[in-house]
């Protein structure tokens, strides 16, 4: 079955469309700066008052604007973080997606796809919502996965095999490969390192950006995910097959930076700039659609949803095949977030 189809003049008028559509450089590039400042200030919190809490909240701070850096690599991936097209490629892979190990152009031609068939049988991110709703039991288990760091492990171990190519090619081959894949992300990361060396805070690479990557990221992320398109109410109506989740502040700091939580405009219309979204919504929510849209009051009831199938149904084999299967599915050089956006 083929979903519905909705032009944007069903619901904005012209005028509206050519506000929501315009891009602005100074715009992208303070949010990017915006997500910098954050990690580099936790890191900052750190350095000046070392103790267990000022950690935890460091690596959830910092995990929150990594998962930012990803969202503003897939508005550069949309053309949105600057009008100039080689000023956006720029901005989106040397500030956002290079620093963690993404690729924006890899990621463009997959995530196209998945906008182009929204939670259709040849969507590439449906792997990501068809097992929902799961039971607590089942999300306890993957959130102790996310937040231990086994998931974020085992998607860099993929990463990095892939980037090396098979062991039968010659050393110069696989270099090669290797660098085409991960070159600029390796270096960006050895120059990220160097700076924080060179700051007196050599530790804070291992401790506050790597350790916020493979842990806090990774739970945020299937959060996101789960958010997104997983226990819609129909599949084929593109106001109901994808889910706007109010956020409040505490949401947007930890969970949902950068306006990703206003999904379902972003795939009404996804080349409107992020910071541009919370318009579209207040349009939309005042249209004669406002009725049919999925919006969820937030996150807590979102995995509400997500986890409503009875405990007595868990069959964790299964589920951690299905895990497992979905993992595979999605290309971890090229969409490093796991899908969605």
């Amino acid at each position: 079955m083929t979903a519905l189809r909705m032009r944007a003049r069903d619901f904005l008028t012209e005028e509206q469309l050519i506000g929501v559509r315009r891009r602005s450089t100074w715009k992208g590039a303070a949010l990017i700066a915006h997500a910098w400042a954050l990690i580099l200030g936790a890191i900052a919190l750190v350095a000046w008052w070392p103790n267990p809490v000022t950690y935890l909240l460091a690596v959830a701070i910092v995990g929150s604007r990594q998962l930012g850096l990803a969202i503003l690599m897939h508005d550069g991936a949309h053309g949105c973080l600057s009008a100039d097209e080689k000023l956006n490629l720029t901005l989106s892979q040397w500030f956002c997606a290079y620093p963690i190990f993404a690729e924006t152009r890899a990621y463009r031609r997959y995530h196209l796809q998945h906008h182009a068939r929204t939670q259709q049988e040849d969507d590439p991110d449906l792997v990501l919502s068809a097992p929902f709703p799961i039971t607590r039991l089942s999300y306890r288990r993957k959130f102790f996965r996310d937040i231990t760091g086994q998931t974020g492990y085992q998607q860099r171990k993929a990463q990095l095999l892939n980037a090396l190519g098979p062991q039968g090619w010659p050393l110069g081959r696989r270099a090669a490969h290797f660098w085409d894949k991960l070159g600029p992300q390796c270096l960006t990361n050895v120059m990220l390192f160097a700076a924080l060396a060179a700051a007196g805070v050599w530790w804070a690479y291992p401790l506050l950006w790597l350790v916020p990557l493979l842990t806090w990221m990774m739970v945020i992320t299937r959060i996101r995910n789960i958010a997104e398109h997983a226990v819609v109410p129909d599949s084929h109506d593109p106001l109901r097959n994808t889910r706007t989740t109010r956020a409040n502040f505490a949401e947007r700091l930890f969970i949902a930076p950068y306006y990703v939580n206003y999904h379902l405009e972003h795939h009404l219309l996804f080349y409107v700039p992020c910071y541009n979204l919370p318009l579209v919504h207040r349009i939309l929510s005042q249209s004669r659609f406002a009725g049919r849209m999925e919006v969820q009051t937030g996150y807590a009831a979102v995995l509400r949803l997500a986890t409503a199938k009875p405990d007595h149904d868990d069959r964790p084999g299964k589920l951690v095949s299905s895990a497992r299967r979905a993992q595979a599915g999605v290309e971890v050089g090229v969409d490093q977030t796991g899908g969605g956006f």
